[in-house]
């Protein structure tokens, strides 16, 4: 399993050397974007508007918009230096708390732990000990330039990170909007509802769930696989500038000159008997 990240976890006195790996994986289809004329892959260009010119990464720099049209440019290293003062690779755990005091909706992305070097005792011990006293470490790690709240947990015998959002990270459901103050319904009705949920109440077993799109999206792209159904990008045609264009023909128009023969030069000859005759 890929290691995306080394660091260590800490709490009090106690330092555990560790891995991350990411615990799930995107199983999305990637559809590539085609010209219909075509089927050339369509290119997404970096290009400034007003310059009307395409931009290199080098010549492009952060900005942050403070007011409409106004920004604030933060250099790279600025930004990599900011990165370093609070990067210490470690996930520092700050206190210990019970997993159902967290609603799922700030539960973000999960990440197994795995001991790096030296670190299997510790890694036991701290597996252990969430075990027995049935708690859960919430910690701070930073992680891709961004601080994050994260709670350790066991998972199936291994250390499970899950980063949670930040509190002004979650929207204020008061904000959503049309949601009914109080419920309108009959007792009766309300039996029924609980009557149809007690009857579809089953164990979650997450086995027999799956992405019936993606299945049948599969089956559609093999179908036409398999059919021939295939296209091919039609391969761009190298163009040339007038002056090379201009030398070319220029050299098949002298390449199918005809050739001119060129003749020797001939001596007249006079006949013997009318040679003179030195004196």
């Amino acid at each position: 399993m890929h290691t995306i990240w080394k660091g260590s976890i800490s709490f009090g006195l106690v330092n555990i050397p560790i891995k991350l790996h990411a615990a799930t994986e995107d199983k999305d289809i990637k559809l590539r974007s085609l010209h219909k004329k075509c089927h050339t892959p369509i290119k997404y260009e970096k290009r400034c508007p007003v310059c009307e010119m395409e931009l290199s990464m080098n010549e492009i720099v952060k900005g942050y918009e403070i007011a409409k049209g106004k920004y604030v440019i933060l250099e790279d290293e600025e930004l990599e230096d900011l990165k370093k003062a609070t990067e210490e690779k470690a996930v520092e755990i700050i206190d210990f708390i019970k997993m159902e005091e967290i609603d799922p909706i700030y539960y973000n992305r999960s990440y197994y732990m795995s001991p790096n070097e030296g670190g299997m005792k510790a890694y036991g011990l701290l597996r252990k000990a969430l075990i027995e006293s049935k708690k859960s470490g919430l910690a701070k790690i930073v992680m891709r330039s961004k601080e994050q709240l994260a709670v350790i947990r066991v998972y199936e015998n291994t250390l499970l990170m899950e980063t949670i959002h930040f509190p002004d990270e979650v929207r204020n459901v008061g904000d959503v909007p049309n949601v009914p103050a109080e419920d309108q319904v009959t007792k009766k009705e309300i039996d029924t509802a609980i009557l149809l949920i007690d009857q579809l109440t089953t164990p979650f077993e997450p086995e027999k769930y799956t992405d019936e799109y993606r299945s049948k999206l599969m089956e559609l792209i093999e179908s036409k696989r398999t059919g021939k159904e295939m296209v091919t990008p039609k391969e761009k045609i190298p163009t040339a500038n007038v002056t090379d264009l201009m030398a070319a023909l220029q050299a098949s128009i002298d390449k199918t000159k005809p050739k001119v023969e060129k003749k020797a030069p001939t001596r007249s000859r006079k006949s013997p008997g009318k040679e003179k005759k030195v004196q």
